[in-house]
Parts: C-alpha cells; sequence; structure tokens
C-alpha cells in the first residue's frame, strides 16, 4: 500500500454534439476516470477542475431532457468507483445557492444536502470552499460553529477544502479573515477540535512555505493534500519531518508520469520521483498561469491532445478562455516533459487550432 495517497482532480467532458454549452458526455467523462484508476490514481471529482462554479451547475437537464450538472457526476462517478474498487472523493459544496445574502441556517442546509448526495455515492466527502459562507459569514466563529455541525453529520472522516482567491476570486477572506497567518491559525482550530473527523485537509494556496507550516502543525493523523500545482514535487517528497499527500489538478493532465513517479516513491526511489515529476512543472506553472481560475482550458487541451476527448470543446464555451498563443506553448511544454501519448497526432490536432 502506498505511503501516500494522490487523487487527480479530474475533467469533465463537453458533449460535441450537442448545441448548448452544458450537455456533458457522460461516455467520455467517465472512461477519463477509469484511466485515471487504472493508473492506480484517486480520483477527485465535482471540483473546480470539473468546471464548478464555471459552467457546471450542481444539477439541470441537458438539451436531450437528461440529468446533467455535479449531482448527477458524483452518482455516475460512485458507480463506476464501485464497479472497479477505484478511490474517489467528491466535493460537497453549496454552489446551488444562488448568489446573494443567505443566512448560515441556510447555507448549512445547502451543505447538507450536497454531504447527502456524496455520501449516497459511497465517496468520501470533500467540503469545498463555499463563496456563499465567504460572503456571509461575519468572522471566523461563523465558520468555526457551521463547520462543526457539518462535521457531526458526516459518516466517514472528510477532507476540507481551502482554495485560494487566486484560483476562486470570490473566497477571498476565507476562515473569516485575510490575513492568511489568522486564517491559518482557525483552521488549526477547527481541525484540532474535529480531528477524528477530518482525514486531512487540501491547501491550494502556492505557497510552499506556508503550506509545510501548517503540514507541521497538524494533529497526528490528520493528512495535508497539497493542492499547490507549482510546487508539488517537493512539497510531495517532503523531509524529515513528513510530506504532503496530494488532491491536484494538475495530475488529470500528467496522470501517466505522476503515476509512475508514486510507484518509485513508493520503492524509496525519491531520486527517481523527482526525475519524473519535476519536468512537469513548467507545464504545470504554464497551465495554471495568472488568471489561475482559467487553468480548466489547459487541463482540457491536453486531454484533447491525448485523445480523451473528440473535440477541444468546454462546458459554457470555456475553451476560448485562453489565447491561442498560451496553448500553443502549453503544447510545447506537453511535448518536452513528454507528456504527449502520442506527438504526431497531437501535432495533427494543434494543426488545426
Amino acid at each position: 500500500m502506498s505511503a501516500r495517497t494522490f487523487y487527480a482532480a479530474a475533467h469533465v467532458v463537453a458533449d460535441p454534439a450537442a448545441a448548448d454549452q452544458t450537455t456533458v458526455d457522460w461516455d467520455a467523462t467517465l472512461r477519463f476516470r477509469h484511466h485515471l484508476w487504472s493508473l492506480g490514481l484517486g480520483v477527485a471529482d465535482a471540483m473546480d477542475t470539473a468546471q464548478r462554479g464555471m459552467g457546471l451547475p450542481w444539477s439541470g437537464t441537458d438539451e436531450r431532457g437528461g440529468p446533467t450538472g455535479a449531482r448527477e457526476l458524483i452518482r455516475r462517478s460512485g458507480a463506476e468507483a464501485k464497479a472497479v474498487g477505484g478511490l474517489l472523493a467528491c466535493g460537497a459544496g453549496t454552489d446551488h445557492l444562488s448568489p446573494g445574502e443567505h443566512t448560515l441556517a441556510g447555507i448549512e442546509a445547502a451543505y447538507a444536502e450536497q454531504i447527502e448526495v456524496v455520501q449516497a455515492a459511497g465517496a468520501r466527502v470533500i467540503l469545498m470552499a463555499s463563496r456563499a459562507l465567504a460572503a456571509n459569514a461575519t468572522g471566523p466563529d461563523d465558520y468555526l460553529n457551521l463547520y462543526g455541525r457539518l462535521l457531526a453529520q458526516v459518516d466517514q472522516p472528510v477532507i476540507l477544502h481551502w482554495l485560494g482567491d487566486m484560483f476562486d476570486p470570490a473566497l477571498a477572506g476565507y476562515w473569516g479573515d485575510k490575513d492568511l497567518d489568522a486564517a491559518t491559525g482557525t483552521v488549526l482550530d477547527l481541525i484540532r477540535t474535529h480531528a477524528y473527523r477530518i482525514d486531512g485537509i487540501k491547501v491550494s494556496l502556492l505557497d510552499a512555505g506556508r503550506e509545510i507550516a501548517l503540514r507541521r502543525a497538524l494533529p497526528a493523523g490528520v493528512r495535508l493534500y497539497t493542492g499547490d500545482d507549482y510546487n508539488y514535487p517537493e512539497l510531495i517528497a517532503g523531509d524529515a519531518e513528513g510530506f504532503s499527500h496530494a488532491l491536484l489538478g494538475i495530475f488529470d493532465a500528467v496522470a501517466v508520469p505522476a503515476a509512475a513517479a508514486l510507484r518509485a516513491l513508493d520503492a524509496g526511489d525519491t531520486a527517481g520521483f523527482r526525475a519524473m515529476l519535476d519536468p512537469t512543472v513548467p507545464l504545470a506553472r504554464h497551465i495554471f498561469a495568472a488568471p489561475t481560475f482559467h487553468y480548466k482550458t489547459g487541463i482540457v487541451f491536453l486531454a484533447w491532445l491525448n485523445g480523451h476527448q473528440e473535440q477541444f470543446r468546454m462546458i459554457a464555451g470555456q475553451q476560448t478562455a485562453r489565447s491561442r498563443e498560451h496553448l500553443l506553448e502549453l503544447y510545447r511544454l506537453a511535448g518536452e516533459c513528454g507528456v504527449l501519448a502520442d506527438p504526431e497526432a497531437a501535432a495533427a490536432k494543434v494543426a488545426t487550432l
């Protein structure tokens, strides 16, 4: 059994035959999850990489009258994970609430509704950061009290989710304070109080030093899942005082070398691990370049180049969020680090861009 847990936060595939921009190609979407499981990676589903808050609704109906959205994705992914014994964690949030003012009770009820869906699917709950909570909480105590009540409802330990405002500007000041030291103190208070109900915390602040400091302060048995798509090799490799697990969007794009690097690390070959993963960092930094929240476009572009979907098309038309020049540089970097499954086929696709 691996000493580290690797989750790849997986994207969704838009249906290339649909006229609208909300229809999911379920076959291709689930096939990609099987690809990740076949490599030995876990799947983190219905997260921001799956365009939660950027095109994928919580629930709805597509142009063919079928169910769509994150709720349906969780249900389908849960069934597929059970069939193959795949590791699955899914995001539960509050994104079905309309923007604007909400009571804390209403936000808690929204979280509870989504938690129930994730648990019914047999997946581990990831308590996603909530735009509604960030907009309506008056201070740290609101976070501590609301999260405490939610943690009392779960049937297995959850993964907390701290997404920096570079990924979502609406989450600025999460945990009740824009000062990150103060926010860290609040989240540590929460974790120490409820450690037995918390598997770990995913941290996406793109600050390696801050992540390491938080990791060292966590109670025994609570994991730090790095969400740092800039510094992941060094954070996963760790040091004499510990290491980070991983829950990363970039692992969608570099799944093959990530899985091979994990095997090397499990065999005690840290140098081999770094040799496989370090070359992917320039690609990752380019994909996650500011504005960072458009990283999904690069993830899907690379999935198209590697044959995981028929067209370079995204939910809500997000394929247009990055420039042609950005995508051409992404293609060059992907070739340099060896993540193109078929370079000739990829080159033919790029020629049509």
